[in-house]
């Protein structure tokens, strides 16, 4: 009977520390908005002679799981090989959301995100020279000087964002994520296409698709506090 007792003591005395235990947590989640900076673009530009660029990050958490993101960048790109050789510059917009699919614990902020943008860019391109091409090895290449620019381009594209945010400091967030891109429209020049979309990268004339990628840093500024329930915890 001791025995008994015993066992019913340390069961009950268990399941009511765990439940006293998890009703005292209190999980404080910050909502706010965070801005910051793409650096891939900034050492590109540093170690490419022949690429510059810029792009501010930013996004608002408004629920749980939920933030509102945005891009804003500028892209300068020269391009020259064998048969082309142009030069393309302009600014963009991506604007969307992102879903946190991590579970954190504790006090963190930590994200594993999904992200959805519709972007657009406006652009000019400037078609330096291009060669002819000639099946005819007697003839020598025919090379045109053009230097002729083409303003009031533009182009959409959607974009599917994959990527992880740490918390590294308080509020300070190192984060990386590639992109998949499908161009929607674009606007192109007559007799000639857009090689390349700030923002977008390379175009294929052979597909819309593109790809790419970026590593950021950016800052939390609160706006306020949300207590997680104890139900949310696992």
């Amino acid at each position: 009977m001791k025995i008994l007792l015993t066992c019913i003591f340390i069961i009950s005395s268990y399941f009511g520390f765990s439940q006293y235990t998890q009703d005292s947590i209190q999980l404080k989640d910050k909502y706010g908005f965070r801005v910051g900076a793409d650096l891939s673009k900034p050492i590109r530009s540093f170690i490419d002679k022949d690429y510059t660029g810029f792009e501010i990050i930013g996004d608002y958490r408004v629920l749980k799981n939920y933030y509102l993101a945005a891009e804003l960048g500028i892209e300068e790109r020269y391009k020259e090989d064998p048969y082309l050789t142009y030069n393309t510059k302009g600014s963009y917009l991506k604007i969307g959301g992102n879903y946190n699919t991590y579970e954190n614990w504790l006090d963190m902020q930590n994200e594993l995100f999904v992200g959805f943008r519709y972007a657009f860019s406006n652009f000019s391109q400037e078609l330096k020279q291009y060669t002819v091409y000639v099946t005819d090895p007697y003839f020598p290449a025919d090379v045109r000087d053009i230097d002729k620019e083409f303003d009031g381009l533009n182009a959409s594209w959607i974009e599917l964002q994959l990527g992880i945010k740490t918390e590294v400091l308080n509020n300070l967030f190192l984060s990386v994520h590639v992109e998949l891109k499908h161009l929607v429209s674009e606007k192109t020049p007559d007799n000639y296409a857009n090689l390349h979309i700030p923002g977008f990268n390379k175009v294929y004339s052979s597909s819309k698709f593109g790809a790419g990628w970026g590593y950021g840093i950016s800052y939390l500024i609160p706006v306020t506090k949300k207590t997680r329930k104890p139900t949310e915890i696992k």
